[in-house]
């Protein structure tokens, strides 16, 4: 198996996740908010801080913020000055695809899969629940097949806010009970559990297509609060993209040394 010593950079809608691999382990990491350029700097410098001294560490990045990925790409560059390699330009995501012609699919989702199939070589739902929240199918042979997308839970919230004048401006959290005895409480309910009921039903109707049920994997900043001890997750990988990032070079240099 080749040796990894790379910085992991995956850039959100909202945020950008950021991992140090050394020797394989995912060594350090840390979320930043793309709007806050100084900390994103300063968090990938400290990131870098156990590869700092591996002239031949790279960086891999990923996106799915086109606006965003051209300046943050400019911080890297100025923070650490290593090259910056890019999935899909540089590298493909090792997952097989069966979409139509003209998909276009978030690195995120690719990496997702990727990440999960190299670990349990089965057919596994991911569900990343982020910005928006993503339920994707990959079969027993490795093939990434789509899925559904719908808002994340804080969007959802917002969009309550902004069209409904009555409702309140509320941040996403795990409601204390089934029944909201107040508005707030209402919204954090209708919310949550229906998140929960729609990856509940998206997983059984996979299964069906499937002829079997598939491993289910939870990912994205929403997960713990959303699918930890639920009873439908079987696991819940916050760093499931970076890890994603990981299978990615490891498969490209792999692959060179044939």
């Amino acid at each position: 198996m080749a040796t990894l010593n790379f910085l992991a950079v995956s850039i959100g809608n909202t945020r950008t996740r950021v991992g140090a691999f050394v020797d394989n382990k995912l060594v350090e990491s840390a979320t930043l908010e793309n709007r806050r350029d100084g900390d994103l700097g300063e968090a990938m410098e400290h990131a870098f801080t156990p590869l700092r001294e591996n002239k031949q560490a790279v960086v891999l990045m990923s996106s799915v913020n086109p606006a965003g990925t051209q300046r943050i790409e400019a911080q890297i560059a100025k923070h650490l000055n290593r090259q910056v390699l890019r999935v899909e330009r540089d590298m493909p995501i090792p997952i097989g695809r069966q979409l139509d012609r003209e998909a276009i699919v978030g690195e995120d989702r690719l990496l997702n899969a990727a990440a999960a199939y190299d670990v349990l070589k089965q057919a596994c739902v991911v569900v990343d629940a982020g910005t928006a929240i993503t339920v994707d199918f990959v079969d027993g042979a490795g093939t990434f097949h789509g899925g559904a997308i719908a808002p994340g839970a804080q969007l959802m919230l917002d969009s309550l806010h902004q069209r409904a004048a009555q409702l309140p401006e509320v941040e996403f959290d795990k409601p204390t009970g089934v029944m909201g005895h107040n508005t707030v409480e209402a919204m954090r309910v209708g919310v949550f559990h229906g998140l929960r009921g729609m990856v509940r039903e998206l997983v059984e109707r996979y299964a069906e297509k499937a002829g079997g049920f598939p491993a289910v994997i939870a990912s994205g900043g929403d997960a713990n609060l959303l699918f930890r001890e639920y009873d439908l997750v079987d696991r819940v990988v916050p760093d499931l993209t970076l890890n994603g990032l990981a299978v990615t070079l490891r498969v490209a240099m792999e692959q060179e040394q044939k």
